[in-house]
């Protein structure tokens, strides 16, 4: 079974390669024909502890890695608050998906505890005996985790952009806190499009360029090893709906996700192909409402005002993993998507023919709410049920709430919950009334004493640690930077 690029099927990689790699020499993402051919039975999932299923699902999207089970224990054992990962909590008459229970407090950590596993073990299947340098855009989140999963481990280095001002000030202390002797970490003057746009500049400069040894891979969910491990908490989720006879096996689950890159959501598609029964996956975006236009009319159009909002995980206009979505619905068409790419590339909009929206409508739905509604409905939701949500969570509830106005059916509606409300302590505050404090760390005291919600320990930690990164450098110094640090013997 070979992964193919989205861009040109002659490019393909065994999964440990595809992982190793991160990304095709052409740009194109690493992708699977036919997911939903594979021999997977997955009502047997359900019986399954979450470890379990983890290592049988990742088992059959990644078949070349030996000891999955191993892999996976090794990755998340004592990482997480319980060995259930992901746990599905009820509020109101939604439940929410809590993936924030890792080592820092976002849902990317689900992925990223594994992933330096994977790299480890794809190094040892490919007979690589260089470093492999980790590059890695972010908006907030994935940052931290990749650098928590990826620090001190043998054989690898780690580059984390991320963009200057354009994070949380808790989340940029995780990031420039982090200690390791093969980390760094970088503010890069633009938005996360930028950095990640430069991300994959480096990638495509660096194709065949002797790196004295080392090979560049990626953190980002445009690498499938990190998007995989994603769709283990839909699974989860289902199962313990099923568990809580609320449904029965084989009735549907609808999935409401805040999304900005596309990768969490497109993890809920992959489950769907699977088998798993995923009514609609209902996309919420923010102000930065890219994704909600093209599901609605089938253009994606990014020539439109980057907003900075208070769920900047979500401040993303250029949505990477779609391109996954388009290969699929449109028949593993590369060619087609190629010329999509090539347009956004250099029109900056694309459009989509009739058959391809029709297919994309039929499995997703999709809204927006702007930093008010995300307020409201973290003020809403605490004082009617006592549950306190980070904003793009509040984005997802929103959205919700519309969808559910509007829907058919009584199958139960899970909102996924990406991040703990401590990682925005100001902006939660600010939606229960009260006036933040300047101090980002004075505010967790603040909304702790407020609610008596337990802040992470990991979040709480953070104000006695030094800041030990401080680079900051404008987005055309990316490739320039990334060939200095590799080429570095110390960081």
């Amino acid at each position: 079974m070979m992964y193919q690029s989205t861009r040109d099927h002659r490019l393909s990689a065994s999964s440990t390669h595809a992982v190793l790699e991160g990304i095709a020499p052409d740009g194109g993402l690493y992708m699977l024909d036919h997911m939903d051919a594979l021999d997977f039975d997955w009502r047997n999932l359900l019986e399954m502890d979450t470890m379990s299923m983890s290592a049988a699902i990742l088992s059959a999207l990644l078949p070349d890695f030996k000891d999955m089970d191993g892999l996976v224990r090794a990755g998340y054992t004592g990482k997480f608050e319980s060995d259930e990962l992901t746990p599905l909590a009820a509020v109101g008459d939604k439940y929410v998906l809590e993936l924030f229970r890792g080592p820092t407090s976002a849902f990317k950590d689900v992925a990223l505890s594994l992933l330096p596993h994977l790299i480890t073990a794809a190094r040892d299947a490919e007979g690589m005996e260089g470093d492999t340098v980790i590059l890695t855009a972010t908006s907030g989140d994935t940052g931290k985790a990749a650098l928590e999963g990826f620090h001190d481990v043998k054989g690898t280095r780690i580059i984390v952009f991320y963009p200057h001002g354009g994070v949380s000030p808790v989340q940029q202390a995780q990031m420039t806190t982090q200690v390791g002797d093969n980390v760094c970490v970088c503010a890069v003057r633009g938005n996360f499009d930028d950095a990640q746009t430069g991300v994959k500049e480096i990638f495509a400069a660096c194709a065949g360029r002797d790196l004295g040894g080392a090979r560049l891979s990626s953190a980002n969910s445009i690498n499938i090893g990190r998007l995989a491990p994603q769709i283990v908490y839909y699974f989860k989720a289902y199962a313990d709906l099923v568990k809580a006879e609320r449904i029965k096996a084989g009735q549907p689950v609808h999935f409401v996700v805040p999304t900005g890159n596309f990768g969490d959501i497109l993890a809920g598609y992959f489950a769907k192909l699977l088998g798993l029964p995923v009514g609609k996956l209902v996309c919420a975006s923010n102000a930065n409402n890219v994704l909600t236009d093209f599901i609605t009319t089938g253009c994606y159009d990014k020539r439109r005002p980057f907003h900075k909002t208070t769920s900047p995980s979500m401040d993303i206009l250029v949505s990477s993993n779609l391109e996954r979505l388009l290969y699929l619905l449109s028949g593993c068409d590369n060619e087609y998507v190629a010329d999509l790419m090539a347009d956004l590339k250099e029109k900056g909009v694309y459009r989509v023919n009739d058959t391809l929206l029709q297919r994309l409508q039929s499995d997703f739905a999709c809204g927006c709410c702007d930093d008010e509604g995300a307020a409201d409905a973290i003020e809403t939701v605490w004082r009617e049920q006592g549950y306190l949500m980070d904003p793009h969570t509040a984005v997802a509830w929103h959205v919700a709430e519309e969808f559910a106005a509007v829907r058919t059916d009584d199958a139960p509606v899970v909102v996924l919950s990406t991040a703990s409300p401590y990682k925005f302590p100001a902006a939660v505050l600010s939606a229960l009334g009260e006036t933040p404090d300047e101090d980002e760390f004075a505010a967790l005291d603040h909304l702790h004493a407020l609610t008596g919600v337990a802040i992470p320990k990991n979040l709480a930690s953070l104000r006695a640690m030094p800041v030990r990164h401080t680079d900051v450098i404008d987005k055309e110094d990316m490739l320039s930077y990334v060939l200095r640090k590799v080429g570095e013997k110390q960081w």
